[in-house]
């Protein structure tokens, strides 16, 4: 089980990490946003690859609820990207 200090670290990270994250989606051009959401869809895939382990691990309640929550967003991510990914390449399409 995690101490106090240790929890505090790992909620310190993952609080910069928001942030970080955050300023650097709103930085984005449009004209990159649709392979910035390829690298998004990567980087989900893995979460789902992970939280697929997390589940099978065999924790205790807590980390099976942060499994079952990180594998709905990430699929949520991932489909999302393959939906918008879709749409614009459906754009560079000739018509009949």
């Amino acid at each position: 089980m995690l101490d106090t200090a240790a929890f505090i670290n790992i909620l310190t990270i993952f609080v910069l990490a928001i942030f970080v994250g955050f300023e650097v989606i709103t930085k984005v051009p449009p004209i990159l946003h649709t392979p910035l959401m390829s690298g998004s869809n990567a980087i989900s895939g893995i979460t789902v690859i992970g939280a697929l382990l997390a589940l099978g691990a065999g924790g205790g309640t807590f980390t099976t609820v942060l499994a079952t929550a990180a594998l709905f967003f990430a699929t949520i991510n991932v489909v999302g990207g393959f939906v918008v990914t879709h749409r614009m390449l459906s754009k560079f399409k000739k018509r009949d």
